[in-house]
C-alpha cells in the first residue's frame, strides 16, 4: 500500500536527520565525525559541546525514533508496518542519506523506537542502561547490556512476532556498530563516562 511505503520512507528520512551533526553546525562546533570517538551521538557530544548539547542530542535522536512509529500507529498501520517504520528510522540514524551515510551507533534512536513500540519494554531497556551506567560508568557497556536484554523484555511483556523480530535485528545491528567498543571492553581500554567533563575534556565515548 502506498501509504505504508510512504510511512517507511518518511521514517528513514527522519532517522537520517543527525541531531549531533546539525547541532554542531548550529552551535559552531566541529563535526562530531571528526572529533573524539568520531561518533555523531550523545556521548561524543558530551565531549565536544558539554552537557546541554549532549542532552539535546539524546532527546532529538530518541524523538526521531519515537514519532514515526506513533504516526504509523495513529494512521492504523498494521503492526508489521509499525515494526518496519521503527526499523527504517533506526536504519536512517545508522546510515543517514543526508550525511554521506555516516551515522551514529543508534542507541538513543533505538530507545525512542522501543518506547513507541511498547513503552514498558522501552522503560525496562532505559532502566537497564541507567543501572549499568551508574554501576560501571561505561556508556558502551550500559548500551550493549540494555539492548541485549531487549528481546527478552519483549518475550516477557509482548510476544508479538513483528516486535520480537525487529528487536532482534536492532540488537544485532547495535552490536555490529559497537564492535570497536567491544574490542576495547575486552582489552580493558574502554573509557568511562565523566559527567564533570567540560567541552573538549578527556572522557571516552
Amino acid at each position: 500500500m502506498l501509504l505504508h511505503a510512504l510511512l517507511i520512507l518518511m521514517a528513514y528520512l527522519v532517522g537520517s536527520l543527525s541531531a549531533a551533526i546539525i547541532l554542531c553546525r548550529l552551535l559552531g562546533l566541529p563535526d562530531p565525525r571528526t572529533q573524539g570517538s568520531g561518533n555523531p551521538g550523545a556521548t561524543n557530544m558530551l565531549r565536544i559541546g558539554g552537557k546541554k548539547a549532549a542532552a539535546a542530542t539524546l532527546f532529538l535522536d530518541m524523538l526521531k525514533g519515537l514519532l514515526p512509529v506513533l504516526l504509523a500507529r495513529a494512521l492504523d498501520a498494521p503492526l508489521e508496518i509499525q515494526a518496519a517504520v521503527a526499523f527504517a528510522a533506526f536504519l536512517g540514524h545508522l546510515y543517514p542519506v543526508f550525511f554521506r551515510f555516516q551515522g551514529g551507533k543508534g542507541v538513543a534512536t533505538a530507545l525512542g523506537v522501543l518506547l513507541a513500540l511498547n513503552w514498558l519494554v522501552g522503560l525496562a531497556t532505559i532502566a537497564t542502561w541507567l543501572v549499568m551506567a551508574l554501576l560501571f560508568r561505561i556508556s558502551s557497556l550500559a548500551a550493549l547490556t540494555a539492548i541485549l536484554l531487549t528481546p527478552l523484555y519483549f518475550w516477557l511483556l509482548d510476544r508479538q512476532p513483528p516486535l520480537l523480530a525487529v528487536a532482534l535485528v536492532i540488537t544485532l545491528l547495535l552490536f555490529w556498530r559497537h564492535r570497536s567498543n567491544i574490542r576495547k571492553l575486552l582489552d580493558g581500554t574502554e573509557g568511562r563516562i565523566s559527567l564533570g567533563s567540560k567541552p573538549g575534556g578527556d572522557h571516552q565515548a
